[in-house]
């Protein structure tokens, strides 16, 4: 491992270092869909207040739910993001950002998107060789907000303190995984009600990446 390397860096993908399009409502209604269609919820369900994640969670503690109806809601979670994806294109500054970082510490992605989409995305737009791993929802246990990624990732540095590692994400999700790991968060262009609505409190909120290199 290089010796240079003494911290790390968790970076969320869609829409804090890539422009991706992904229509996370029209996920969830489609899972929400799935759900209602075999029985695994009420109508009622108050579904646009979870993540697709922690919709498909709720399914797993139906009696009803199976694995071909499983495998049918990441059918159409998979499909979702392959369209939102499609021509994504660098944030602002991303790629100045990574050069720099990448020299100091030790860059990971996060993301609740299947690895092999995440991968071809961040080959296309070049940024891909910045990263130790990137991780995507097949290594993880479960998704975020769930901490499990972030824990996996910890683990390859068992040397590290948490002190030592930081999570940069647009979303709520992103902190409260990183929160719940115990690792500082760093929020970029987040939705500050929303997240102290979830209990997320950022060390730092960012309107530009480059504010980045300012604390790093």
């Amino acid at each position: 491992m290089d010796q240079h390397y003494g911290k790390g860096i968790i970076f969320d993908m869609d829409n804090t270092l890539l422009k991706s399009s992904i229509d996370f409502a029209r996920m969830k209604q489609a899972i929400f869909s799935l759900l209602l269609e075999n029985g695994c919820c009420q109508p009622d369900l108050d579904w646009q207040r979870h993540t697709a994640s922690q919709l498909i969670e709720l399914g797993r503690q139906s009696a009803r739910m199976t694995e071909r109806l499983e495998a049918q809601m990441w059918e159409a979670v998979a499909a979702v993001e392959k369209e939102g994806m499609h021509g994504a294109v660098l944030e602002d500054h991303a790629a100045e950002v990574l050069a720099a970082l990448h020299q100091r510490y030790r860059l990971y992605i996060l993301t609740n998107n299947a690895c092999a989409a995440a991968q071809e995305a961040l080959q296309e737009t070049g940024i891909a060789h910045y990263f130790a791993e990137i991780v995507g929802r097949e290594q993880m246990a479960e998704l975020k907000p769930s901490p499990s990624g972030v824990h996996y990732i910890l683990q390859k540095h068992p040397e590290w303190p948490t002190a030592a590692w930081m999570m940069v994400g647009d979303s709520w999700i992103d902190g409260k995984a990183a929160q719940d790991a115990g690792i500082r968060f760093i929020a970029y262009q987040g939705e500050a009600q929303e997240m102290e609505r979830r209990g997320v409190t950022p060390v730092v909120a960012l309107s530009e990446l480059r504010g980045l290199l300012a604390i790093c």
